[in-house]
């Protein structure tokens, strides 16, 4: 099945092959053109999308457009597959920059790991990062923590994005993402969507220290870290009172509404794109996760 509307494709192939077949996509791209297209990335992008994740994978990737430019490489795994193999889609992709007189070309590979293949992830795609360039892995669905494909990719990337929007078993999973980010970066776009909320919160500072509730009607991962985020920055207990709700759209403090932010809408690929310029650990989330009960 073409999803990336393929420059290359191939059932059953080797990484050999993609590596062949990528060389030679760019190559002939150049040759068609009287000005090659620059060929640039600023960093590797793994995305892990289970197959109900692909058509939204791919609808956030098309959205990140020339942002980003990277390798990007969707792992699709199917371990469920009759039998073990790789098929591959490989998609040369072109866009215009502002200030510079030729076009941008990035690449994007779609990799189905099916059966066995679907477990060792990290030696299949280990040879395709770009050398001496960030590794962002982008994790869609809940990571099933402690898996070996968790691990692997981990331990290659510099800094793993995860939306806990996504996952069924909130809180319980914040407690298994800890030891996570004791093996590489991580951050979370259900975090990164608190922070307006967490500016007007800190502004009430003094006041707030004697806080002994919050209730929050919106996402239950945004609920529960803002309770996490409140209980380590006071080093006190405070009592969550959650009521379900698709954003964020009223909390409470101590039964008193607090003025509601101005929040910008954002697409999942903007979500995303703000991530991916973030480099370092993020200190206070951490301590958050550690407070979620």
């Amino acid at each position: 099945m073409d999803l990336l509307g393929s420059d290359w494709s191939e059932s059953d192939t080797t990484l050999s092959a993609v590596a062949r077949a990528l060389s030679r996509l760019r190559v002939e791209s150049d040759a068609r053109d009287s000005q090659p297209a620059l060929r640039t990335s600023v960093m590797t992008h793994i995305a892990w999308v289970p197959p109900d994740w692909l058509e939204v994978a791919l609808t956030t990737l098309d959205g990140l457009a020339d942002r980003h430019p990277s390798r990007t490489i969707l792992l699709v795994p199917d371990p469920d597959a009759a039998a073990s193999g790789i098929d591959a889609e490989l998609a040369l992709r072109r866009f215009d920059v502002a200030g510079l007189s030729r076009d941008v070309a990035t690449e994007v590979v779609l990799l189905r790991l099916r059966g066995e293949r679907a477990i060792a992830p990290a030696s299949i795609v280990a040879p395709l990062l770009v050398s001496d360039l960030p590794v962002f892995l982008r994790w869609r669905g809940e990571p099933p923590f402690g898996a070996d494909e968790l691990d692997q990719l981990t331990g290659l990337a510099d800094r793993m994005v995860v939306d806990s929007g996504e996952w069924r078993n909130v809180p319980r999973a914040f407690a298994k993402l800890v030891p996570v980010t004791e093996q590489t970066i991580v951050s979370d776009l259900a975090w990164r969507r608190t922070e307006p909320w967490r500016r007007v919160l800190a502004a009430l500072w003094p006041g707030i220290d004697e806080i002994g509730e919050l209730r929050v009607r919106g996402p239950r991962p945004e609920a529960h870290l803002l309770a996490g985020w409140l209980r380590a920055r006071l080093e006190r207990e405070v009592v969550l009172r959650h009521e379900q709700a698709d954003g964020l759209e009223e909390i409470a403090v101590d039964g008193v509404a607090v003025v509601a932010p101005m929040v910008e809408l954002r697409t999942q690929s903007d979500e995303l794109s703000r991530e991916l310029d973030v480099f370092g650990q993020d200190a206070i989330f951490r301590q958050a996760l550690g407070s979620v009960r």
